[in-house]
Parts: C-alpha cells; structure tokens; sequence
C-alpha cells in the first residue's frame, strides 16, 4: 500500500521508536523536540504530529522504560568478622587470617544475604580500587556522562 519496500519501513519504524524513547529519556522540552526534528527536514504538519505525539505518549514511555529496566538488588546491612587461625597440628606456630562478610541485599521486597571470605590483603585492594573508584566519579569527565545518563 505503501510502494515502500519492507526494510524502509522498518527502519522508519526503528528511527520513529529511537527518537520517541531517547527525548522521553531525557524529558526534553517542547522547544528542544521541536529543534531536534527540524533538522530531519520534515514538513510543519508532520513536525507537528510528531511533537504531538511525544507530549501524548512520553510519560507513558517513561514508565515503560522504568518497568524494563533491571531491578539490583541494593544494600541493607552487612556484618563481619576476623578469624585467625594461630596453630595448627603440623605448625605450631602460623598466623593464618581471614575476614568473613555476611552481606544482606534487598531484592523485588525480599532479603537475601551472601557470605564472602577474604584475606586481609585481598579485602585492603578492593578497598583500594573502590575508593579510587569513587575519586575518579569526582572528574568532571564522569560528571558530564553521568548528567547525560539521567
């Protein structure tokens, strides 16, 4: 009906869904909208169907963009505890330590916890890139990703 071939549909179906999901991603405002597809060199009345078409469907788009992402389960309390091990039958005298993490998670409304076992000198290197970690959040580099990813 169309006299377009199957792939130009479809494509113009992919570039209709992008657009659509990316400005309600982002809540761009009207105006913002309205540049955005000008530049696609659409006429006024199509520009005007597409803007309002994103101001009918964004909230909706939103929430079906919240719904899909993936749920993590987040942080709740975490309890430790150091073993050390000072003798042994063989060696009388050894200093063999060891930290245990019992880490609970909440996840979809419910609790679970995961037990992890490290030595000393593990556990001081992961403190260590996770600090770093966090410094590097601090550079404006990340700052500006980060701005863009909400």
């Amino acid at each position: 009906k169309l006299n377009v071939g199957a792939d130009a549909v479809q494509h113009g179906v992919e570039g209709l869904t992008y657009l659509l999901t990316e400005s309600s991603k982002l809540m761009i405002s009207e105006t913002d909208f309205q540049d955005s597809i000008h530049v696609l060199g659409f006429s006024d009345e199509l520009n005007k169907l597409l803007l309002q078409l994103y101001l009918d469907n964004r909230k909706e788009i939103r929430s079906i963009l919240g719904e899909l992402a993936p749920k993590l389960p987040s942080y709740h309390s975490l309890e430790w505890r150091l073993d050390v091990q000072l003798a042994s039958r063989s060696l009388r005298q050894q200093i063999k330590p060891a930290v245990t993490i019992k880490l609970h998670l909440n996840q979809n409304e419910e609790q679970t916890a995961q037990v992890l076992q490290t030595d000393p000198s593990t556990l001081l290197h992961l403190i260590q890139q996770l600090e770093q970690a966090l410094g590097e959040m601090k550079t404006n580099h990340c700052r500006r990703i980060v701005r863009n990813m909400k």
